[in-house]
């Protein structure tokens, strides 16, 4: 692996959660807006941040429509309004994935049907099929950016006529057999939250090849009145949804345009230094027989900005317990799912579900499934610190 080049200082224990530095352009552009107190999307009769990110991130994703939203979960929610799904559709989703998922789901009338997520934090192909029927919608979420088969999820629910919206949020710039992750599905999600790879602190994107789907999001995000025309094309479908669809506001405003569009130059490198930060630490863990990371899948070209792994033959919950306060004392936290208090991706933590199923293999998974963060920013030192930390915290606890 081709990591000569990095620095080799002696470094401190590193801040996985620091965000990527925002680029010196986009500091100027927001000080620009803030002088002039244009920071509305719609202000501009045209050219304004916002439409210009929407033109660039859909031409980087090589799709017809892309709007900018308030966060991944509103592009989430648009999405399953735009699909204009029955009240009470069942939308099937991986049982592992961020509590926002089947919170847009609950929000947009329609009721999550959780489906088992395997050791790899894939969907399980065989409980995926026992609960296509019946269901209106399927939402992939790529959580943490692991890809879930999308050749046979898509040939199953082509099958059937089912949409699939894909929850892209932890994988822009991951691929999938040539195809951009997102562009798959009928509707994609990214996110331009603070721990992902473009970092606007907030922030979504909503992208199609359709174009009634994206007519129909346009007006529900907030272009009321005749503010669709600043969109591009499609205007005799705006002017057909408009009134006829309600407003629920989740625009983009000028300012995380403004933060967002310098990054998206820089997404080529970060991928490519994300991956290289991820197998590098993932070698080096391995090398203990109590650690298991999930290999890619074939055709599966990865983005990740995290390092996920399983804790192999640790029986009792103290002694993952004691693993990770061990790893916290050498100043590298590592999250176990199922073991953090109140995690928000422990699906027996979504209780504004009500009655909620029996996941067995999810169960079993989150509560011996480790998280790390490993943003693309970090050095060779720091990442061999990560991999020292927690193979050292593993000797003086689950080895011991």
């Amino acid at each position: 692996m081709a990591v000569e080049t990095l620095d080799r200082n002696t470094p401190k224990a590193p801040d996985p959660h620091k965000g990527e530095p925002i680029p010196a352009a986009a500091m100027a552009e927001v000080e620009r807006l803030l002088s002039s107190g244009d920071l509305f999307r719609y202000t501009a009769p045209e050219g304004a941040p916002v439409a210009l990110l929407e033109a660039e991130f859909a031409a980087l994703l090589g799709t017809r429509y892309a709007l900018a939203v308030s966060s991944c979960s509103a592009a989430l929610f648009l999405a399953l309004k735009a699909l204009d799904l029955p009240r009470g559709a069942k939308v099937l989703i991986p049982a592992f994935t961020f509590a926002a998922v089947p919170s847009a789901v609950v929000h947009a009338d329609c009721t999550p049907v959780l489906v088992e997520v395997g050791a790899d934090f894939r969907i399980d192909l065989e409980d995926f099929r026992a609960k296509l029927d019946g269901a209106d919608a399927v939402l992939i979420s790529h959580m943490r950016g692991h890809t879930s088969d999308m050749d046979r999820i898509m040939a199953e629910c082509d099958a059937r006529g089912l949409p699939v919206i894909e929850d892209a949020a932890h994988s822009l710039g991951t691929v999938w057999k040539g195809r951009n992750i997102g562009t798959i599905g009928r509707i994609g999600c990214f996110s331009f939250q603070s721990y992902k790879l473009v970092n606007a602190g907030e922030g979504g994107m909503f992208v199609t090849d359709d174009p009634e789907l994206a007519a129909r999001a346009v007006i529900m995000s907030g272009a009321y009145e005749h503010n669709w025309k600043k969109h591009p094309g499609l205007q005799n479908s705006y002017h057909h949804w408009q009134n006829r669809l309600p407003l629920y506001n989740m625009r983009m405003q000028n300012l995380s345009a403004a933060v967002v569009r310098p990054q998206l130059p820089q997404i080529e490198a970060r991928v490519s230094a994300g991956r290289r930060n991820h197998d590098y630490v993932a070698e080096r863990l391995q090398s203990s027989p109590a650690i298991m990371v999930p290999s890619a899948l074939p055709g599966e070209s990865r983005a990740p900005d995290s390092l996920q792994f399983n804790l192999l033959g640790v029986a009792r919950d103290e002694d993952v317990r004691a693993f990770q306060n061990a790893a916290s004392a050498r100043g590298v936290p590592v999250q176990v799912f199922g073991l953090s208090t109140d995690n928000a991706r422990a699906y027996w933590n979504w209780r504004f579900l009500g009655d909620l199923p029996d996941l067995p293999k999810t169960r079993a998974m989150l509560m011996r499934a480790c998280d790390l963060r490993l943003p693309a920013r970090l050095t060779l030192p720091e990442l061999d610190y990560i991999a020292d930390a927690i193979l050292g915290a593993l000797r003086d606890t689950v080895s011991a």
